[in-house]
């Protein structure tokens, strides 16, 4: 008893890895396994194990630490669900998982900041469609917006300048890793087992002439991982992001939508120039391109990031410019849907690589909301990968996608092929639909 809540207590204090090392070969059988312990698939692993207590949960990682990848890389805001089309899932889902995840926080003592955002119009022909905005965060019922002219721009945001902004007071920012690790903890305290180091190559159903035979009917799916380690299990869901694409293949389903990886670059300001910023402060978006543009986002260090841009990552978990696998790659360029993306969107495409090469033309997008800001105020940052799911015609697919397949294995894995942004802000209200979508499939 002492053990385990020594262990229980070094989840706690960030510590988690001796945890998960020591519980590395508890148990080979279980009746769920989680593949992917990013914030997604951990947030619904705690939501299964929570909802169904007498059966076995493990989820398997292949990175050595959890929420390494995009849930680790990522701005940190938790978004108040005003982009989105009213009635689809995103805002249906932020709107409710920003809710949740500001409760969390408190009943888990998570430090996070309701620091706000401010989306600004620095044209004129931008004005329409920040009221156009506003409108659909009203529909999206996300509390307190309203539209603020220049002084009140200026008194929230004393170096900001720009004609009109929507503010958005319930935005705030957290650090999600450490949120990851709090979902983690519980589901390790309500039984559930975690594997780290442990990449799955292949799932396939067990054979009846198995020496595992009672296993192999109770259960009959084999998750084998690349040094050739055996978990049997019922059934799989699979939240791998980066590599959603990959393991519906290896299960046998459908490759499509297929995932593109798209690098952002953030510049950070210098810790003496960070008074400059107060909340987020957001551009108007442009509907002719597929992301957010330049924005500036304190972080819960103190630090401001700003950006990011969006390039093609020559790499799916490749964090740096000239990080490059020839396979990642080659997948990448080789998919029709990737060029017919790039040739509706070529300026925008040679602009943001023309911007990552030079940090005078990123700091010229931000002098449009702070005039002030000079490239000797800031510093090359950290940056992300997005999984960004595309489909043949080169659509960026908007919204979520649940996948399995036909045949005796096809029918026990449940795949979360797309969990767009914003997934981290809506990680518990995603849960719960992946967990209410696991029950109706595998009637557990």
């Amino acid at each position: 008893m002492a053990a385990a809540a020594l262990l229980r207590q070094r989840a706690r204090s960030g510590g988690a890895e001796a945890v998960w090392r020591a519980q590395r070969r508890q148990r080979s059988t279980f009746d769920v396994v989680v593949v992917g312990a990013g914030i997604v698939g951990l947030a619904s692993a705690r939501e299964l194990v929570s909802r169904h207590p007498s059966l076995a949960f493990a989820v398997l990682e292949k990175e050595q630490e959890l929420a390494h990848h995009q849930s680790g890389h990522n701005s940190g805001v938790i978004h108040s669900g005003i982009y989105y089309t009213p009635g689809s899932l995103k805002a249906k889902l932020c709107v409710e998982g920003a809710a949740l995840c500001y409760e969390y926080c408190d009943q888990k003592g998570i430090p996070y900041k309701r620091c706000g955002k401010l989306i600004v119009a620095v044209e004129q022909d931008e004005i329409p469609r920040l009221k156009a905005l506003y409108k659909r965060g009203l529909q999206n019922n996300v509390p307190g917006l309203k539209l603020i002219g220049t002084k009140e721009i200026q008194a929230k945001e004393p170096f900001c300048r720009g004609l009109m902004a929507l503010d958005s007071p319930y935005t705030g920012i957290v650090n999600y890793k450490q949120v990851a690790q709090a979902y983690a903890a519980d589901f390790q305290e309500a039984g559930g087992t975690i594997f780290t180091d442990f990449e799955v190559t292949n799932m396939e159903m067990a054979k009846e002439s198995s020496s595992e035979s009672e296993d192999g009917l109770k259960y009959p799916v084999i998750v084998r991982n690349s040094k050739g380690e055996e978990i049997y299990c019922r059934h799989i869901v699979t939240c791998a992001g980066l590599y959603s694409d990959r393991l519906s293949e290896i299960s046998g389903c459908s490759s499509e939508p297929r995932i593109v990886p798209f690098r952002g670059d953030y510049l950070v300001l210098k810790p003496e120039k960070s008074y400059m910023v107060k909340g987020n402060i957001y551009p108007v978006p442009n509907p002719r391109f597929p992301f957010l543009g330049f924005h500036f986002t304190p972080r819960m260090d103190g630090s401001v990031w700003l950006g990011p841009n969006a390039v093609l990552a020559f790499k799916r978990e490749g964090y740096k410019l000239f990080d490059f696998h020839t396979g990642d790659f080659l997948d990448a360029v080789s998919y029709s849907g990737l060029w017919k993306l790039v040739l509706r969107n070529v300026s925008y495409g040679v602009n943001e690589m023309y911007r990552a090469c030079f940090l005078s033309a990123q700091v010229k997008q931000l002098q449009k909301f702070i005039p002030e800001v000079t490239v000797n105020d800031v510093l090359r940052g950290p940056s992300g990968v997005r999984a960004q799911a595309l489909d043949s015609d080169g659509n960026l697919v908007d919204d979520f996608v649940f996948d399995g397949g036909s045949g005796d294995i096809g029918s026990r894995i449940l795949h979360v092929r797309n969990a767009p942004s914003p997934a981290a802000t809506s990680s518990l209200a995603i849960a719960k639909m992946i967990a209410d979508e696991v029950k109706q499939r595998f009637e557990l």
